[in-house]
């Protein structure tokens, strides 16, 4: 009797444990390599995030506390020398890995551009230095193992969709000037934190609820330009009612206020989230104009 009783407090205690351990979400995908890079405990900071990811139909990614990088290497007869760390969007209460993250990343490898997506950790209602932290790490990963991967690590730059274009431009405007990224390829992004003019959700989330209302001027990321920022080329739709088109211009303003190389390519339609969808009209367009730029960029480089 005493034996059962033992075996029954052991069985008990392993499943406590493993009740205890948080789920991660594994994601199918075409990359050549996945690389769990840190997690709260690890990491400079933590969201504080307690629930256990999870993973909608859309393939959308809500509740992240471990960075993942999703690595889309080029192949030599095509690489350029270029990388791209890739931040997906999803108004930072969700990271939508999919088109945002993989397709797209797929595009930038089939162009000879080594793409590096990254599953960031979300800031949970204030933590504002978590995203950061993981797309600098990004940065980092790739300019680490350059040679490795047959890239120029003064070629590396940064790309991101809506809460994810807000990340690149906050990596791109917050970063030290040694470690910023080469160039920045922001879509229809979150700029701005101006109430009139904002995606309210993607403020709140970065900020916190109860955020006092200074911070809302000083993360609207076309305050923080200076010469120092990156190249940058913005892609958006004049009837996005998601995310004003007013964000991109004030960013847009702001390059050339500074005299920062910048680009702007506006379609007449397709309103939000159209990256790597195929009834998007000007999915050739943006593709074609994103090569150029790039191409124009690596011969500005040499």
């Amino acid at each position: 009797m005493k034996r059962f009783f033992i075996t029954l407090t052991l069985i008990a205690a392993f499943a406590l444990s493993a009740s205890a351990q948080k789920t991660f979400v594994e994601l199918p995908c075409k990359a050549d390599k996945t690389i769990k890079y840190w997690d709260n405990k690890k990491a400079p900071h933590s969201n504080e995030e307690t629930r256990d990811e999870t993973r909608d139909k859309n393939g959308h990614i809500r509740q992240t506390s471990q960075t993942v990088f999703y690595l889309y290497q080029a192949d030599a007869d095509k690489a350029t020398g270029q990388a791209v760390v890739v931040l997906p969007g999803g108004g930072y209460g969700a990271v939508c890995i999919t088109r945002e993250g993989f397709a797209l990343a797929e595009y930038f490898k089939s162009i000879g551009v080594t793409a590096l997506v990254v599953k960031y950790r979300l800031p949970n209602y204030g933590h504002k230095e978590v995203p950061l932290e993981d797309a600098q790490a990004g940065l980092e990963y790739l300019r680490k193992n350059a040679k490795k991967l047959g890239i120029d690590p003064a070629k590396v730059g940064i790309a991101g969709s809506s809460a994810g274009g807000h990340l690149a431009a906050y990596t791109s405007t917050f970063t030290e000037d040694a470690k910023k990224p080469a160039f920045s390829v922001l879509f229809y992004p979150v700029i701005s934190g101006e109430s009139c003019m904002t995606h309210q959700n993607t403020f709140l989330r970065l900020l916190g609820k109860n955020h006092a209302p200074y911070l809302r001027e000083y993360y609207s990321l076309n305050n923080r330009v200076t010469t120092t920022t990156p190249p940058t080329l913005l892609l958006l739709s004049s009837d996005d009612r998601t995310v004003p088109p007013v964000n991109s211009i004030l960013y847009y303003n702001a390059l050339k206020h500074y005299g920062v190389p910048a680009s702007m390519h506006i379609y007449p339609e397709g309103g939000h989230g159209w990256v790597c969808k195929d009834t998007f009209r000007y999915d050739k367009e943006w593709k074609m104009q994103l090569k150029k730029w790039l191409e124009f960029l690596n011969k500005e480089k040499k």
